[in-house]
């Protein structure tokens, strides 16, 4: 029994020593050993497909016979058309890209009998560690895969069209070849004139401003069996992942969109006017550039007259006081192909909201509107007259600017004295007590380009004015006249004293009780003092600080000037 159990246990180990030391078990068809398998295969190889690897070929003891990796370059070739050795003709179908396999292949599907020169013996198994970096087909054509587009889509690219995007380019396994992003800068170019390789120019079609999508070319319609020298290598199937920008054709003016229209317009700005406008700037693709809002201070120019870029010349016209639009501006008509060199790139597209605040004409005149008039209306206002007003005053965009009304007191002036400005000389003419105007005053008759206080530069003012009284002034460029028939004795009635001399005090008591008794009057609405003074000064020619009779006479004597006296 022991000896049968020590011949058993003999076998075994005589069987064990054979098989470990037997040569290889010849293979009847390939073994794939798959290594890596990339979480998404979107296309596998048929036969037929063009592709592109990595291999490193080896003998089943290691030995390394061949590799494209020394080369420095994939192995490109179709697959099914005998191109390659039976069991790799075999083996690649149904790989995918960035897939990675251990391919075993025995030599009936190999080299065979005959081997390869002094490289491959005969009746070699052969094992290819293989990674897959391309497929494609010559069926192929360009593949467009949108992963974002705007809810809004005006508009498309068409042939023809001139566009801004932005893009990183990639081989199909992944490798990184070129981005607009690493230069910080778009690429520019026409679509559909042969400015870009084929598949783009076909591949850009139809995108909206802001859409997002894969563009997917076959190598045919990329840079085809050469690459471009560089970075992208012959036979490449090519990887764009574009963002658009901006849009636009060399044929394109001005678009407008009114968004908000005031319910009365009664004028609508014209070439030649002058206009203040709030608005805020951007590219097409939404991103901001300026505002006058954030710089608190609307933009104020002519238009028409080339002081704007020309598509704002354009969309500025037509417009109504309080009106809100939306101006787009292709490059041509904005900043053109160099842009500012700062926040508004080249042949860039210009998105502007505009708010129209106020505009008027360098030859507008002061509009009067009478809003009540009352049945007796004789007496009407003139230069030289004391009035008294209330009035509410604004923008022409409704901004308030003062009221007298919250002042608590009239707006007490005289007309015809510089006491205000031209524009509110005109408005208050020829008005009666009661009467209701409504004034609306040009810049040039306002606070003209630097404005004061509340009032901006170059503004329309508007004026709601109720006229409470009115003193008739006197003739023009008198300060008193007298109301009766003056003294002969007026020197001798002026001197109380009687020292032949009248003294600053004698002629203002004098000339105040004369005004008291209603024998005379001084100008409405001036400083009463001021008046005499002024008065006695021109009496007094030598300086004097007195009046002599000689002085007095001689006065009396000049008919032809304006003797107050």
């Amino acid at each position: 029994m022991r000896l049968r159990l020590h011949i058993m246990i003999y076998l075994a180990l005589l069987i064990t020593f054979v098989a470990c030391n037997a040569p290889p078990v010849p293979l009847d068809d390939i073994v794939v050993e798959k290594t890596f398998v990339p979480e998404k295969c979107e296309r596998t190889v048929k036969s037929g497909d063009f592709v592109r690897y990595h291999y490193n070929g080896m003998f089943p003891d290691g030995k390394k016979f061949d590799s494209s990796y020394d080369r420095g370059s994939t192995y490109n070739v179709y697959v099914g058309k005998k191109q390659l050795i039976a069991g790799m003709d075999k083996a690649l179908v149904g790989m995918c890209v960035n897939q990675r396999s251990v391919v075993k292949i025995p030599p009936a599907l190999a080299y065979g009998k005959n081997g390869y020169g002094d490289v491959i013996p005969p009746d070699a198994i052969l094992h290819f560690d293989v990674l897959l970096l391309d497929i494609w087909n010559p069926e192929d054509k360009v593949q467009s895969q949108t992963y974002y587009k705007p809810e809004t889509c005006s508009r498309t690219v068409q042939v023809s069209d001139f566009i801004r995007y932005h893009y990183n380019g990639t081989l199909l396994d992944g490798t990184l070849f070129d981005s607009s992003h690493n230069r910080m800068r778009t690429y520019d170019t026409y679509v559909g004139i042969g400015w870009l390789i084929a598949g783009m120019d076909q591949g850009l079609l139809g995108m909206c401003v802001g859409e997002k999508r894969i563009i997917t070319l076959p190598p045919f319609l990329g840079y085809g069996e050469n690459g471009d020298g560089s970075d992208i290598p012959g036979q490449a199937s090519l990887v764009f992942d574009v963002v658009l920008l901006d849009l636009h054709n060399p044929k394109d003016t001005i678009s407008v969109e009114q968004q908000v229209i005031p319910e009365t317009c009664t004028r609508k700005s014209q070439e030649g006017d002058f206009m203040r406008y709030h608005y805020n700037g951007s590219l097409l693709d939404g991103t901001f550039f300026d505002s006058s809002y954030s710089r608190n201070r609307t933009y104020d120019t002519y238009i028409g007259k080339g002081y704007v870029i020309a598509g704002m010349d354009m969309g500025l016209l037509g417009v109504c006081i309080g009106e809100r639009r939306r101006v787009v501006i292709p490059p041509h008509l904005g900043y053109g192909e160099e842009g500012t060199g700062t926040k508004i790139p080249g042949s860039a597209v210009l998105v502007f909201d505009v708010h129209v605040i106020d505009f008027h004409n360098p030859s507008d005149t002061v509009q009067v509107t009478s809003s009540y008039k009352p049945d007796s209306c004789s007496l009407l206002s003139k230069k030289g007259d004391f009035v008294k007003c209330h009035y509410n005053a604004s923008l022409l965009d409704g901004t308030p600017i003062g009221s007298t009304h919250s002042f608590g007191k009239t707006y007490d002036v005289v007309l015809g004295a510089g006491q205000m400005v031209q524009g509110m000389e005109v408005g208050l003419k020829d008005m009666c007590v009661g009467e209701k105007r409504v004034l609306v005053i040009p810049p040039h008759l306002g606070y003209g380009e630097r404005g004061v206080g509340e009032v901006p530069g170059s503004a329309v003012l508007v004026f709601d004015v109720e006229m409470i009284s009115l003193e008739e002034g006197l003739p023009d460029g008198y300060m008193f006249i007298w109301d009766s028939d003056v003294s002969p004795n007026l020197f001798t009635e002026m001197d109380k004293n009687k020292d032949n001399n009248v003294e600053p005090s004698e002629f203002s008591d004098y000339i105040l009780r004369q005004v008291n008794e209603g024998k005379g009057r001084l100008a409405p609405g001036f400083d009463a003092h001021r008046i005499i003074e002024n008065m006695f000064t021109n009496q007094d020619r030598n300086g004097d600080g007195k009046i002599t009779a000689e002085e007095f006479k001689l006065k009396a004597d000049e008919s032809a000037a304006h003797d107050e006296l």
